[in-house]
C-alpha cells in the first residue's frame, strides 16, 4: 500500500501552468543564445582592453592596436556580423578614452585624430573581412550539406532503379553511359563496371527506325521519345526493345541527360512475322480457292447449260418412239421407253437444280425488307400445286421481316417446305409447323418441323452436302442439291443452318438470320 505522502501522477499529466514555464524556458534559452555573440563581443573587448593597459603600463610597446583588433576578428569569426559592429565600436571607445591624447577623454587632439581614423578604418576591414569570411564557410557549409542531401536521395534512387528487373539506364547528352542498373545488366550481359563510360549506341549497336537526328530533335524539343529499337548484346545476339527516352534538364533548362528505359520484345515481334506471314498465306490461299470456286461453278453452270440440248434431243425423241412405236412394242419395251423418259426428266430436274446452285453463287444478293409471312404464303402454294389431293396439315406462326434477297429467300422456304412434304408423304395425314423463335442476340431463328420419316442424327453432316442422300432414291425422289442450295443462300444472308431428327418420328429444320 502507498503511504498518505505519496502522489500517484498519471502518465503525460502537467501541472497547471506547466505549459506556461515551458514556453518562458524556451523563450529565455533563446534570448540567451541570440545574446552570446554580444556578450562574446563584449567579453573580447574587455579582454584586448586589459592586455593593452598591461602593455602600455610594462612593455610601454605600442601593441594595443592589434589587441583591439584581434578582439574584433574574434568577434566577428565565432560570433556575428552585428556582435562585430559592437566589438568595432566598444573597441575604438576604449581606443579612444585610453590610448589616445588627452587620455581618458574620448576627445582627439589633431595630432592623433588620423592615428585614430586609421584604427577605426582597420578595424573596420577586419570586421568586414571576417563577416565575409564566414559568410563563405557558412554557405559552404550548407552546400556540403545539400550535397550530402542529393547523394543520399540519388543513391535511394539509384538503389531503387537497380531493384527493378526493367532495363534501365542514363547517358549523358554526349551518348556515355552514367548509369547502368541490374536490369539492363540481366538484358545486355555487360556488368555496370563494364557500360559505364561506354558510348551507348556504339556499345549496343544500335539500329534505328529512323535518322538519329530526328530521334534527337524530337527529344530536344518535346523532352521524351518512344520506339522500336534493334540493339546487341553482348554475345552478340540482337534484340527488339520498345525503347523510351526521357530528357533531364537543369535548373536553367539546359539538357544534360537522356534515361532510357527498354523493354525486350523480341518474342512478340518474330510472332507478328509469323501471324503476318501467315495471314499473307492465308490471303493467297483464299484467293486461289475463290478463282478455283469460280471456275468450278462456271464449269458446273458451262455443263449444265450444254447438257439441256441433248437432253432435249433425248427427251424428245424417245416420246416421238413412244408414240409412232407404242403399238408394235410389247409391254417390257413399253416399260424400257418409259424408263428412259423418267431419266430423262430426272436428268433435266437435276440440271435445272445444279444451274440454280452456281446461279446463286454467282449472283448479286438485292437486299429490300422482306416480309416473311407473304413469302411463306407464297412458298406454300406453290408446294400444294406439286401435293395437290395429299392430306397436309400446315401450321405457320407469326414470322418477322428481315433484309434479304427475296428470290433467294423464296428458294429457301420452298426447298424446305416440298422436303418436308416429300418425307412425309408415307404419313395417313402430314403435319408440317413453320415458326420462328429466339437464337442468339442479334438474330432469330425460323424452323420448318414435319412428321415425316426423319433421319439418323449419326448421318447429319451429311444433310447440306451436294448429290447428299440419306434415303433411298426409289423411296423418295430428289437430286440431292436442294439443302445445300438453302445452305449456301442462307450463308450469304449471314446466317446459319442446321437439323435435328429421329427415325420415324420426323425431322426439324432451322435457320438463323440477323434481326432487321
Amino acid at each position: 500500500m502507498k503511504s498518505a505522502d505519496e502522489v500517484v501522477t498519471p502518465a503525460g499529466y502537467q501541472p497547471p501552468g506547466s505549459h506556461t514555464l515551458t514556453l518562458r524556458g524556451r523563450a529565455s534559452t533563446t534570448a540567451l543564445q541570440q545574446m552570446r555573440p554580444y556578450g562574446l563581443a563584449v567579453l573580447s573587448v574587455a579582454i584586448a582592453l586589459v592586455l593593452s593597459l598591461f602593455a602600455d603600463s610594462q612593455i610601454h610597446a605600442n601593441v594595443e592596436l592589434a589587441f583591439f583588433l584581434m578582439a574584433i576578428a574574434v568577434t566577428v569569426w565565432f560570433g556575428n556580423s552585428r556582435a562585430g559592429v559592437l566589438a568595432i565600436v566598444l573597441s575604438s571607445l576604449a581606443f579612444n578614452f585610453f590610448f589616445t591624447e588627452p587620455r581618458f577623454s574620448l576627445y582627439i587632439e589633431r595630432a592623433d585624430q588620423a592615428y585614430f581614423i586609421c584604427f577605426v578604418l582597420f578595424a573596420l576591414l577586419i570586421g568586414w573581412f571576417g563577416a565575409k569570411r564566414r559568410q563563405v564557410e557558412v554557405n559552404l557549409r550548407r552546400a556540403h550539406e545539400e550535397l550530402e542531401v542529393q547523394v543520399a536521395v540519388r543513391t535511394e534512387q539509384a538503389s531503387l532503379l537497380d531493384l527493378t528487373h526493367d532495363t534501365i539506364f542514363v547517358r549523358d547528352m554526349g551518348d556515355t553511359i552514367r548509369f547502368w542498373n541490374r536490369g539492363a545488366e540481366e538484358l545486355y550481359g555487360w556488368t555496370a563496371a563494364e557500360a559505364i563510360g561506354k558510348p551507348a549506341h556504339q556499345l549496343l549497336q544500335t539500329i534505328f527506325a529512323v535518322p538519329h537526328d530526328e530521334i534527337r530533335a524530337e527529344l530536344l524539343r518535346t523532352g521524351r521519345w518512344d520506339g522500336e529499337l534493334e540493339k546487341a548484346t553482348a554475345d552478340g545476339t540482337r534484340v527488339v526493345v520498345a525503347s523510351r527516352w526521357s530528357l533531364q534538364r537543369d535548373a536553367r533548362g539546359e539538357p544534360t541527360a537522356i534515361l532510357e528505359t527498354n523493354n525486350d520484345i523480341t518474342e512478340r515481334k518474330r510472332a507478328e512475322e509469323r501471324i503476318q506471314a501467315l495471314n499473307a498465306d492465308l490471303e493467297r490461299r483464299s484467293i486461289e480457292l475463290e478463282a478455283t470456286n469460280k471456275e468450278l461453278e462456271a464449269f458446273a453452270y458451262s455443263t449444265s447449260h450444254d447438257l439441256r440440248a441433248p437432253l432435249r434431243h433425248l427427251q424428245g425423241y424417245t416420246e416421238l418412239l413412244q408414240k409412232a412405236a407404242a403399238p408394235m412394242l410389247d409391254e417390257k419395251n413399253r416399260r424400257y421407253v418409259a424408263m428412259i423418259l423418267e431419266s430423262a426428266r430426272m436428268m433435266g430436274n437435276l440440271i435445272d437444280d445444279l444451274l440454280t446452285f452456281s446461279r446463286i453463287g454467282r449472283a448479286e444478293a438485292q437486299r429490300t425488307l422482306i416480309n416473311l409471312d407473304q413469302l411463306v404464303g407464297d412458298a406454300r402454294k406453290e408446294v400444294e400445286r406439286e401435293t395437290a389431293g395429299r392430306d397436309i396439315a400446315w401450321k405457320i406462326g407469326a414470322l418477322p421481316s428481315m433484309y434479304g434477297d427475296r428470290s433467294m429467300l423464296r428458294i429457301v422456304f420452298v426447298n424446305l417446305m416440298a422436303n418436308a412434304a416429300k418425307f412425309t408423304g408415307t404419313r395417313p395425314q402430314a403435319q408440317i409447323e413453320i415458326g420462328r423463335m429466339d437464337g442468339k442476340p442479334g438474330e432469330f431463328v425460323v424452323f420448318v418441323k414435319d412428321n415425316g420419316v426423319g433421319f439418323d442424327m449419326r448421318y447429319v453432316n451429311k444433310l447440306f452436302g451436294v448429290f447428299q442422300r440419306l434415303h433411298r432414291a426409289e423411296l423418295f425422289e430428289g437430286t440431292g442439291i436442294g439443302l445445300a442450295t438453302v445452305q449456301r443462300i442462307v450463308a450469304r444472308h449471314g446466317g446459319r443452318v442446321w437439323a435435328e431428327g429421329e427415325v420415324d418420328h420426323g425431322a426439324t429444320f432451322y435457320f438463323s438470320a440477323p434481326k432487321a
